[in-house]
């Protein structure tokens, strides 16, 4: 199986001659061969199994921007090679849309995958592009949730602010109508017909999803300093991720009988 190899993929059209591009790919190709892998994207198959048995044990999943929808995609395509020669040495499978296996997927399903080099984007799950909401109108709702019957959604969606400010990414959002219908979604954009902030189980575990970067810095861009955080206190759009720092340290108070 050969994976999508993040930032190899997405950065290739701009970036493929800058040389910090051209370091971290052969980083990759060291540490993967170190590690007795033939090739990177044999070795970030291993790893996505690797956090797909951690979930279904009872771990505990947040990843936020292209970690998101690259990962499933990943799952999804255990045994085919979706990789393009300029990231593996080897021609992508012909065949590789066909052969997607959306069982082994966690959040979604039925995508198509964009394997361009030149196109900055994974698959069609992710709404960046062709998306025609303006900055001024990009914001995202938060689904109210009852602590008595919905205790994890609840924790996950605490805030000051039940509508957030969007912010972009690699991955900005989700199509919805590619996310499996098994998974909670726990922020929209419904105007977009796009999520924002999703929530699913995998056997004894837990997994969250948030589209976008940075909900500090709206179209963050390589190269652009990294965010104040002291400036941002108070960020709604910071509290749902700390929601997800400080979620598995959650327990369960003992009920008085």
């Amino acid at each position: 199986m050969k994976t999508l190899q993040g930032s190899m993929v997405n950065f290739y059209a701009s970036f493929k001659n800058a040389p910090w591009y051209i370091e971290q790919k052969r980083k990759f190709e060291a540490d993967a061969s170190k590690l007795g892998y033939s090739k990177v994207s044999t070795q970030k198959l291993e790893v996505a199994l690797k956090i797909k048995e951690f979930l279904a044990g009872g771990g505990f999943l947040f990843a936020m921007c292209s970690a998101t929808d690259s990962y499933d995609i990943a799952l999804a395509s255990e045994g085919v090679d979706i990789c393009e020669y300029m990231f593996d040495g080897d021609p992508i499978n012909s065949s590789a849309q066909q052969l997607l296996d959306f069982k082994k997927s966690i959040a979604f399903e039925d995508f198509k995958l964009i394997t361009s080099p030149n196109i900055y984007e994974f698959s069609n799950i992710d709404v960046t592009l062709g998306r025609k909401v303006p900055r001024n109108q990009d914001f995202f709702t938060l689904f109210e949730f009852s602590a008595k019957w919905d205790p994890v959604p609840t924790m996950l969606c605490q805030n000051h602010s039940h509508i957030i400010k969007g912010f972009m990414g690699q991955t900005t959002a989700y199509k919805k109508d590619l996310i499996k219908s098994d998974v909670l979604i726990m922020g929209e954009n419904k105007s977009a017909n796009e999520a924002k902030y999703i929530h699913g189980k995998l056997g004894k575990g837990m997994w969250t999803f948030y589209g976008g970067h940075d909900p500090e810095d709206y179209q963050h861009r390589v190269g652009d300093p990294p965010t104040e955080l002291e400036l941002h206190s108070n960020s709604p759009g910071y509290r749902l991720i700390l929601n997800n720092i400080l979620f598995p340290a959650a327990k369960k108070k003992k009920q008085k009988t």
